[in-house]
């Protein structure tokens, strides 16, 4: 029996995004797939800290230690070592490049790497931040048996940006993370206080996201006449001042923030919308796309990175800098209606190419290259 131990610290983090997805789906997947690999989730210290109910199947250790204290000493020191049984297991995991415990005796490391997102686009984020996540990448690249990157872009980024050889990296990618739970759309509107038609953004609200010209954008359209809403969904990120300035400016159009909101919500959304909009500047995958794409919503999504790879010809591509490209292209995914229902039905067929079956079937035969 293999013994597996997979950091869940992203679980635990105020906004757990793509890689809070990565383990939520993978680990019941991997337990599927592989029934006698026997797994432990731990995390950092997390003060009122809850397992949420699927993690009740596994083997669940808190470390002593908050990851703040501890993440900036493993990157430099490799200090402090996990305890026992956690350094015992056969393979250690972690999907969390900024906090990369290192390896037990004889253990093998399996490094999962999002997105290089700080170095392609450093200005965008905190200089502390930045500097911590140099340090862990190196750390982590040199020191994993194995490299997982959640899509052919990542990967590319990494053999150019990190010096890491093509053949230790695996592309392994991921699958839509948002529950379908069918819950009513109406009720969730009316108690969101969202009005029917409206375009969709679901995401962190940050520079990366670059909603600021998606807001512009929408407004070109609002000016024109087009009676859609704007809804952005999902919680502020990092400098959220440019789009609090561009909230305040008067302008046609309503715009509706319902900052974060439950799974089931987000569903519930994503079903009502006219149609999702994309307009990020870098991911290193893209779940947000694939979660519209299943519930057959159109989308329009940006060009950056490696959103064409997850999106394909399922969507309007569409440059992100430009706020009038961003304009034409919504305003064609509203106006014409067998653009929609040719997206709506590739979006669908796209989304069923990705399922969590395969990405734990691809990220077993990463373990099984290591042992």
């Amino acid at each position: 029996m293999t013994s597996l131990a997979f950091q869940a610290d992203q679980l635990y983090a105020p906004v757990p995004g793509e890689a809070g997805s990565y383990i939520r789906e993978l680990i019941p997947a991997l337990s599927r797939a592989e029934p006698s690999l026997a797994i432990t989730l731990f995390h950092a210290r997390v003060d009122g800290a809850a397992a949420e109910a699927w993690m009740r199947e596994y083997r669940v250790e808190e470390l002593p230690w908050p990851v703040r204290r501890v993440a900036p000493s493993w990157a430099v020191a490799r200090r402090p070592l996990l305890p026992p049984p956690l350094a015992e297991a056969d393979l250690l995991h972690t999907p969390l490049v900024p906090a990369v415990p290192p390896a037990g005796p004889g253990q093998r490391l399996v490094v999962t790497v999002h997105d290089l997102a700080f170095l392609v686009h450093p200005e965008l984020y905190p200089v502390g931040w930045r500097l911590l996540y140099r340090a862990a990448l190196l750390r982590a690249v040199r020191s994993a048996d194995a490299i997982i990157s959640v899509s052919r872009h990542t990967a590319e980024d990494l053999v150019r940006r990190s010096r890491v050889q093509a053949g230790r990296i695996h592309v392994v990618p991921l699958a839509a993370g948002l529950p379908i739970t069918g819950g009513d759309v109406e009720e969730t509107l009316a108690r969101l206080k969202i009005r029917h038609p409206y375009v969709l953004f679901a995401g962190t609200l940050g520079p990366r996201e670059n909603v600021v010209r998606l807001v512009r954008a929408y407004r070109r359209l609002a000016s024109r006449g087009a009676p859609h809403a704007l809804v952005l969904a999902g919680p502020m990120g990092w400098r959220p001042q440019g789009l609090f300035r561009e909230l305040a400016i008067e302008a046609p159009g309503e715009i509706v923030l319902t900052g974060p909101t439950e799974p089931a919500d987000l569903d519930a959304l994503h079903r009502g919308a006219s149609a999702f909009v994309y307009p990020s500047l870098y991911e290193g995958f893209g779940l947000p796309v694939l979660d519209a794409m299943a519930r057959g919503t159109p989308c329009v999504v940006s060009i950056a990175a490696s959103l064409p790879e997850v999106a394909g010809e399922a969507a309007v591509p569409v440059e992100p800098r430009s706020v009038a490209g961003l304009a034409e292209a919504m305003e064609r995914v509203l106006n014409d209606q067998s653009l929609t229902a040719r997206l709506r039905e590739a979006g669908l067929a796209r989304a069923a190419g990705f399922t969590w079956e395969e990405t734990a079937r691809r990220t077993l035969e990463v373990y099984k290259t290591v042992q």
